[in-house]
């Protein structure tokens, strides 16, 4: 179930067999100081079912702009925030949420506080696990902190995961392939719509990602090619990154004690 000869990515949907087909988007909205009708416009037009954000506001009624970032979107607020250092998850009512935990990361004196916003999710029968991170501008402490993200995506106990946000690197670098020693990532598993995500007025590098664990299949991973440039420059300086993965059918547990 590839994007269709038109290349416009499977709509969310949940199979008889319980399987399911989620849209995840992460997108880094420089807290939310640009155009926000624009940012809503495009959260919007990307339909997704959870949104991972990065530099969410941190500071004054942060948590007021976030409900009316979500509320322009057709979403609700999940997790994260000033309480994560920036990361936060949006989803639509189709997720059931079985649990939230906001994560600070160890700092480095001198140095940005970063940390996690993590949940874990039902579509239909199948649970999902999610981070949302953005790692520090500084290399050795970018290396220490995508470490610190696959302890969590494993402390979450989910079958499947999804890490995606700002990695502040390229893929190749130390902090990118550490990370993808354990993990899929999208762009290369199934590369659809553009690849770079960083600057929407010259997009020239890939430094955001959506990664998985296992067992997820990557229907298409990319910047969306459909969306009103306009919008994009006018909404915050990163482009978003869109993904349609397959979630397999839990497996069936045992049969009743007879």
């Amino acid at each position: 179930m590839a994007p269709d000869e038109t290349g416009v990515l499977p709509a969310s949907r949940t199979e008889p067999d319980g399987s399911a087909v989620v849209r995840v988007l992460s997108y880094n909205i420089r807290s939310m100081r640009d155009d926000e009708a624009a940012l809503a416009r495009v959260i919007s037009a990307c339909a997704p079912d959870v949104v991972l954000v990065q530099e969410a506001p941190r500071f004054f009624r942060w948590r007021k702009h976030a409900a009316r970032l979500a509320a322009g979107s057709g979403l609700v607020v999940l997790s994260g925030g000033a309480t994560a250092a920036g990361p936060l998850l949006l989803c639509s009512l189709r997720a059931t949420v079985e649990r939230t935990e906001d994560v600070l990361l160890p700092l480095t004196p001198g140095l940005h506080r970063r940390g996690l916003a993590t949940a874990v999710v039902r579509f239909g029968a199948a649970r999902l696990g999610l981070v949302s991170c953005h790692l520090s501008l500084r290399a050795d402490e970018r290396h220490a902190q995508a470490g610190l993200v696959l302890d969590r995506v494993a402390a979450l106990g989910t079958p499947y995961a999804i890490v995606a946000g700002d990695l502040n690197e390229r893929p190749g670098g130390r902090a990118f392939t550490r990370l993808t020693g354990t993990l899929r990532d999208g762009w290369e598993a199934a590369p659809w719509g553009g690849e770079h995500t960083w600057t929407p007025a010259d997009p020239h590098q890939r430094i955001d990602a959506i990664l998985a664990t296992p067992g997820v299949e990557f229907l298409g991973c990319g910047v969306p090619p459909d969306l009103d440039p306009a919008d994009l420059t006018a909404a915050t300086d990163h482009l978003p990154v869109l993904a349609a993965v397959r979630l397999p059918a839990p497996a069936p547990g045992p049969g009743p004690v007879v």
